[in-house]
């Protein structure tokens, strides 16, 4: 898709203000969501802290009957007192209307207590009198029997108790005695005023959108500046309402984000340890993330002006550099032409020089990559083309005698082979196999000069390693490629193509080594009578076996490990000539590149 961008300056615009923009954007969301992330965090510890500790002072008056109960208990015991005397001294507790107790029956052998007189075996005035005790006698039944637990049963919900004139909560408390039976219930009814005494305290409360809900849901209480919510949570449907009654009824405590970006409610929720109660704390998301709000407020007008001053720049730069870009282009669509043009290098030290020389230098290389396409093919390694061109007599038709290993291969019966296969097999076949040869002998520095059907041949120049290295090169990768064939069968397999057989025979001679051919197409290559030796070699490999000239193994003797030895008479020569087959080599021993080549 095109967008018109025909000008420098409008493609810079895009180029620098998008990437600014988005820069700026993701700066500023990161920001955001940052700091909105610590301030709901800071929210949620400080609201379910804050819920804790009012919660902790409602268990706190909620307790007191209970830890009453418990101190009279450890002081004197049940016995000591009448129900009266224990209504008595529990309704002067703060907060308690009224409290009632009720005995329940015992067996008579245990000295059940009578309600609202002495209890049995401590006779008048709490266990002393004229008689000196009842029926049971002192220490017989209760005496100063001591109950063991204090639990309280159940907790009603706030109602109007129209003797008090008040709202009240009823809790209920089972006394169990030391065989862990209950022995008495205890009712305490507390005004529900004063259970809300150290929250109307709180700052919070008179603020914030807190709420005191039973289980249920239904609001018990509400801060002073709550709005209503219809006597209940979710009373009008609100999703998040529900939601968090739902984890309300599942959880102990928590907190609770509300829906969009930013949220616009979170919630804040801490139950009550004596009564099925929780505290409920709903807050405006815009009231939590203030300070965010204003940050981003802050840091889209900086963005803006950043936008702005990267504007000015580019109006202000485009302007002298127009030319020179120009300049660029048209030199780019003239070697898109295949012209190779210079384009003239600015007297400064700036960006467009470094733009012109790096443009010329990339020309450079283009015309070096033509040329090394033109005169050494597609098959040899660039590193070792660079090589060969920084020789003079590299560029230059002719050449110069030297002294080089040669490798042909063959693939034996590759003729007969082909009837067995359609065009399309065999063009597959030889494809993939000499892929594999060619990957191999660049690994070795070897030149490829050129494919004759199935086989390659191809020299290892002694120029400057010398030639017993150029000879090494050559034998490691002889025994490579016969590796890489043995692994080139595993695959056909696969594929029921034929099992291929590569015969390979290697040579050391004198050869005339330079471009050959004329001005308008030349090739890197050899020429020579080892040359066609080399192809005589090679006819006397089997498949699978590497053949080796009398001068190759005169040169790493003590280094080759070769089989049968042989003489023959090639055709061309007047007299016979030594062979051997080779079978390994001790330098060559680890020294086996894994092939990375595809599969079939």
């Amino acid at each position: 898709m095109r967008f018109g961008l025909t000008s420098l300056r409008q493609r810079l615009m895009v180029m620098l203000l998008l990437p600014v923009a988005l820069l700026l954007f993701g700066l500023g969301a990161a920001g955001f969501f940052y700091a909105r992330g610590s301030l709901l965090d800071q929210w949620r510890e400080s609201a379910v802290l804050s819920l804790e500790r009012a919660s902790h002072g409602v268990d706190m008056r909620l307790g007191q009957p209970e830890e009453a109960v418990k101190l009279i208990n450890s002081i004197s015991g049940l016995a000591s007192y009448t129900t009266q005397e224990w209504e008595e001294q529990l309704s002067q507790l703060p907060g308690v209307a009224r409290v009632k107790l009720t005995l329940l029956d015992q067996p008579e052998a245990t000295g059940a207590p009578r309600e609202g007189g002495a209890m049995p075996g401590m006779g008048m005035g709490r266990g002393q009198g004229a008689g000196g005790g009842g029926a049971a006698g002192p220490g017989r039944g209760w005496g100063m029997m001591r109950f063991r637990r204090v639990e309280m049963a159940k907790v009603t919900s706030p109602r109007l108790d129209a003797a008090v004139g008040a709202q009240t909560v009823t809790m209920v408390f089972d006394l169990s005695g030391e065989n862990g039976k209950p022995v008495a219930h205890l009712e305490v009814v507390m005004r529900f005023a004063h259970l809300l005494e150290d929250l109307k305290a709180l700052n919070w409360w008179q603020s914030d959108n807190v709420y005191l809900v039973d289980g249920t849901g239904r609001v018990l209480a509400k801060g002073a500046e709550a709005r209503p919510l219809g006597g209940r949570l979710a009373a009008d449907g609100d999703p998040f309402q529900q939601t968090l009654l739902g984890e309300l009824r599942s959880k102990p405590s928590g907190t609770l984000l509300g829906p969009g970006v930013p949220v616009h409610e979170v919630a804040g929720f801490y139950h009550l340890s004596l009564a099925p109660w929780a505290l409920v704390m709903i807050t405006h998301g815009d009231a939590v993330l203030a300070p965010v709000q204003h940050f981003l407020r802050g840091f889209l007008l900086a963005g803006l002006g950043c936008i702005g001053l990267v504007l000015l720049l580019i109006f202000t730069v485009t302007g002298q550099v127009a030319d020179s870009v120009r300049r660029v282009c048209r030199a780019a669509r003239q070697v898109a032409r295949g012209h190779y043009e210079d384009v003239p290098v600015p007297r400064r030290n700036d960006e467009f020089f470094r733009l012109a020389h790096s443009f010329n230098t990339m020309v450079a290389g283009l015309k070096e990559k033509d040329y090394i396409r033109d005169t050494f093919g597609r098959y040899v390694d660039p590193a070792v083309a660079r090589r060969l061109m920084a020789r003079p007599e590299a560029t230059l038709l002719g050449g110069e005698k030297r002294r080089v290993a040669i490798m042909m291969t063959d693939v034996r019966g590759f003729t007969a082979m082909c009837e067995t296969l359609s065009p399309e097999e065999t063009i597959e076949v030889i494809n993939r196999y000499l892929s594999r040869l060619i990957e191999v002998i660049q690994r070795h520095g070897g030149i490829i000069v050129d494919f004759l059907g199935d086989a390659v041949l191809a020299f290892f120049d002694s120029l400057e390693d010398g030639e017993a290295e150029a000879v090494r090169l050559a034998v490691c990768c002889s025994l490579e490629v016969l590796e890489a064939t043995e692994k080139f069968n595993l695959e056909a397999a696969q594929k029921n193509y034929p099992q291929l057989a590569t015969g390979i025979g290697l040579n050391f001679g004198e050869v005339v080594v330079g471009n050959i051919g004329s001005p308008a197409r030349t090739k890197y290559g050899i020429v020579g009578g080892p040359v066609n030796l080399t192809q005589r070699i090679q006819s006397q490999a089997e498949g699978g076996e590497v053949v080796i000239s009398q001068e190759v193994h005169d040169l790493l003797p003590a280094q080759l490990q070769v089989g049968r030895s042989f003489t023959v008479r090639p055709k061309g020569l007047d007299r016979d000539i030594q062979l051997y087959t080779l079978t390994g080599s001790s330098f060559c021993a680890n020294v086996q590149p894994e092939l990375q080549s595809e599969p079939l």
